[in-house]
């Protein structure tokens, strides 16, 4: 009876000992999925909207007579800190028309304008950005910072203007998969006619000889994206 006894408690202890083995070999292979999961995702499509604003011969000042303004972009991740954005935005512009002296007086009116925005950024993080549970390095918020070259569609597309955009924003990814943001975006043109008026559109002929004789518009917004493409899962015993 003791030997039976005794082989009983041989036996749960060796048991024991097999899954105490099989949890340490399993714990590495949960933090391999977990990995997975966070590894860097390298496309984001999305869509924002938001506020838009003009100052040229019409409006002096930036954030006056808000309009509406809306689009979609897509972002290449190259890594945590750097991307390449291209982006599409609807965006109507308005003021009032000029006066005998060539000047806007709200006795006169409102003149409108549509414009389609289309640009191509680079995009610094001031953070390594994503989501990394077990490395504090990595952030999911980070503030950047954006520029590039743009073209403005306008005057029902007949007229093409160049601009560069100035962007300051915030980016969130709450989700393995989604990203939000939101951004300001400051549009210098190279170019005076927006307003499609001709009291306004070059007025004093220095388009291209003088920066602050040109156009400017600028948007509000927030956006929300998908994320896709992730990094191709590394095999580190592979040769």
């Amino acid at each position: 009876m003791g030997f039976h006894k005794q082989d009983a408690g041989c036996s749960a202890s060796a048991a024991l000992r097999c899954v105490g083995l099989a949890l340490v070999l399993l714990i590495p292979g949960v933090r391999a999925y977990s990995d997975i999961s966070e590894r860097l995702y390298h496309m984001e499509f999305g869509a924002e909207g938001g506020c838009g604003y003009y100052a040229g011969d019409a409006e002096q000042y930036i954030f006056q007579d808000l309009r509406e303004t809306y689009g979609a972009a897509i972002r290449y991740s190259i890594d945590r800190r750097w991307s390449v954005r291209l982006k599409g935005m609807a965006q109507r512009i308005t003021g009032y028309n000029p006066n005998t002296a060539g000047r806007a007086d709200k006795r006169m009116g409102m003149w409108s304008n549509q414009l389609v925005n289309i640009d191509v950024v680079g995009e610094f993080n001031f953070l390594p950005y994503g989501r990394i549970k077990y490395d504090r390095r990595i952030s999911p918020v980070t503030p950047y910072i954006a520029t590039g070259m743009g073209v403005g569609l306008h005057n029902k597309w007949s007229k093409v203007g160049v601009y560069v955009p100035f962007i300051l924003g915030l980016k969130w990814q709450p989700l393995p998969q989604l990203a939000v943001h939101v951004a300001w975006q400051h549009n210098v043109y190279f170019a005076d006619n927006l307003e499609t008026v001709a009291e306004y559109d070059n007025r004093y002929n220095m388009n291209g000889s003088n920066i602050l004789n040109c156009d400017v518009t600028g948007q509000l917004v927030a956006g929300i994206a998908f994320m896709f493409l992730q990094d191709k899962l590394v095999c580190r015993t592979c040769k």
